[in-house]
C-alpha cells in the first residue's frame, strides 16, 4: 500500500507546495543513526491539501530535494505556482531547476527566529518592533524601505541578525504581491508544521525505530488517518481561486480543474 501510494499519479498543477523535513532516530545494523523524513504537501486547484509524498534519507540537503522534485515531475506534476520552504541553502535553486516558473517563498517565521538568536535580551523588544515594520508592511516597497532603516540601525551591532533579510529579500518578500488570504497560507510553513505535529503524536513514544521501513509505514498510517483534514477546502478558497486564475491565467486550462 505504501509503495502504491508513493507512486500514484499526482495533479498536473499545485497552487502551493509546502516542503520541509523532520529528524528521527533509526536503528541500522545494531547502531542508532539519524534519518531525515522529507514531506511535501500540495494545495490543488480544488482548494484541498494533500500529502504528495514522503521520503527518507540520511541528511537534509538541496541535492536530495532536487530528486524529490524530479519524482513529482515523473508522477505528472507540470507546474507549481508557489513553493514554501525554510532557509536551506540551495533550496530555491533546486526548485528553479525542476519548476522554473515557480515562485519560492522562504518562511518568514524561520527568518525571524534566526534573527532573534543574535539579539541580546536588552535590545530584543526594540528590535522586534523594528523588524515587524518590515514583514508586516502593507506593501513590498514600504517593507524594503523599513528593511533599509532596520539595517542602518542594527547591522553594525548585530550583522548576523540582518544579513539573512538582506540576502534573501527576493524570496522572503514574494507574499507581498498577493492578497491577505493568500499571504496567510504562504508566508510561513505553518501548514506542514501542523502536519509534523500530527505525525509526531504517533512517533513520540518511539525512542528509535527498528528500521527505515518501520518509520515510513507509521508516517504513512498517520497520513491516511489525516484524510479528513486534507478533504476540507481551505478557508476563503473562492477568493483565493479568483485571484489565482487572474494572476496565473496563462498557466491554467479548463482541464486542470477536473478531479
Amino acid at each position: 500500500m505504501l509503495r502504491e501510494w508513493q507512486q500514484r499519479p499526482l495533479s498536473s498543477i499545485y497552487v502551493v507546495a509546502w516542503l520541509d523535513a523532520m529528524y528521527y532516530k533509526v536503528r541500522v545494523d545494531g547502531k542508532v543513526t539519524t534519518r531525515v523524513l522529507y514531506s511535501v504537501i500540495g494545495l490543488n486547484l480544488q482548494g484541498k491539501k494533500e500529502v504528495l509524498g514522503i521520503y527518507l534519507t540520511e541528511s537534509e540537503g538541496a541535492k536530495f530535494w532536487l530528486s524529490v522534485l524530479q519524482d513529482f515531475r515523473n508522477r505528472g506534476v507540470e507546474d507549481i505556482f508557489i513553493a514554501c520552504v525554510d532557509g536551506l541553502k540551495g533550496f530555491p535553486e533546486a526548485i528553479e531547476v525542476t519548476f522554473p516558473k515557480a515562485q519560492t517563498q522562504l518562511c518568514v517565521v524561520h527568518q525571524i527566529r534566526n534573527s532573534l538568536r543574535f539579539i541580546p535580551q536588552k535590545h530584543l523588544k526594540e528590535f522586534i518592533v523594528d523588524l515587524k515594520s518590515v514583514y508586516q508592511a502593507p506593501t513590498r516597497i514600504i517593507g524594503e524601505e523599513n528593511l533599509l532603516k532596520l539595517s542602518e540601525k542594527w547591522s553594525k551591532s548585530y550583522p548576523k541578525a540582518i544579513e539573512g533579510w538582506v540576502n534573501n529579500w527576493e524570496n522572503l518578500s514574494v507574499f507581498f504581491q498577493y492578497s491577505r488570504s493568500i499571504r496567510k497560507i504562504i508566508y510561513t510553513t505553518n501548514t506542514i508544521e501542523a502536519y509534523h505535529r500530527q505525525i509526531r503524536k504517533l512517533t513520540k513514544t518511539k525512542g528509535a525505530f527498528t528500521s527505515d521501513n518501520a518509520l515510513l509505514k507509521l508516517a504513512y498510517l498517520g497520513i491516511i488517518n489525516m484524510d479528513k483534514l486534507w478533504n476540507k477546502t481551505v478557508f476563503s478558497w473562492k477568493e483565493i481561486l479568483s485571484e489565482i486564475t487572474i494572476i496565473f491565467a496563462d498557466r491554467i486550462g479548463k482541464q486542470d480543474f477536473e478531479l
